[in-house]
């Protein structure tokens, strides 16, 4: 924007100097000045043009490649919320997690009330016998993440890819405890998903705090420093939420 608001002054005070040389400067002269200050406005609209362009490919280039940064965490979020049902904690790498998709199974229970002789009570009531309610959770039968959340897709194998940016990059995986509550965060910085972007256009990014788009200097899911597995973009960023 700065670069911007420079050039259109600089074109200002250009055109204002034609108009002086208009005014003030011999006539045999004028043709050739008013030439070269033209050229000069002419190349300066198109660099701030230019300027203008680039930052609009920019964002509609961010916006496709953040939903399929997004899209992955979103896999991601969902195997860890499976994983952590039957282990308790969520994965800290990738190879745990994929493994689980692979060959884990997610059990599908029901939960039912039931009343059973309290034998404490009954003994205090000299005999006389007491029942309560207990709760008991039946497995019915058993799911497995690759079916249930890939379909039968095998992209699972690929989590831990970016998928776009910077050739060969990797989501960043994390996971531990808050006051003994699991939490995880899957995460890429934006510079490697905008990689092969005008820096000054991906530090501009960097800095976003709007409620659209992604706030932050990175693309993540899931947080380590708070109870929380949402990703830190808006709605408009993605089809799956």
């Amino acid at each position: 924007m700065n670069v911007i608001i420079s050039i259109v002054v600089i074109i200002l005070l250009t055109i204002g100097i034609v108009w002086l040389i208009d005014k003030f400067v011999p006539k045999k002269l004028k043709p050739v000045i008013n030439i070269v200050l033209w050229v000069l406005i002419i190349f300066l609209g198109y660099l701030t043009f230019m300027s203008v362009y680039e930052e609009i490919k920019f964002n509609k280039l961010k916006v496709k490649r953040y939903a399929v940064v997004i899209d992955r965490l979103i896999d991601i979020r969902d195997s860890q919320l499976a994983y952590k049902e039957v282990n308790g904690e969520y994965a800290g790498d990738f190879n745990k997690l994929i493994n689980f998709v692979e060959n884990g199974q997610v059990p599908i229970t029901q939960r039912r009330d039931t009343l059973v002789l309290d034998e404490e009570r009954t003994r205090a009531f000299g005999g006389v016998e007491t029942m309560k309610t207990i709760t008991l959770i039946d497995t019915l039968s058993y799911y497995t993440v690759r079916d249930s959340i890939f379909k039968g897709d095998s992209r699972y194998k690929s989590m831990a890819d970016v998928g776009v940016g910077e050739p060969g990059a990797k989501f960043k995986l994390q996971a531990g405890k808050i006051d003994d509550i699991p939490v995880f965060e899957a995460s890429v910085d934006k510079a490697v998903v905008l990689y092969d972007q005008e820096k000054y256009l991906i530090e501009k990014e960097k800095q976003a705090v709007s409620i659209a788009g992604v706030k932050g200097e990175t693309v993540k899911i899931g947080s380590m420093e708070e109870v929380n597995t949402s990703g830190n973009w808006g709605k408009d960023l993605s089809i799956k939420e």
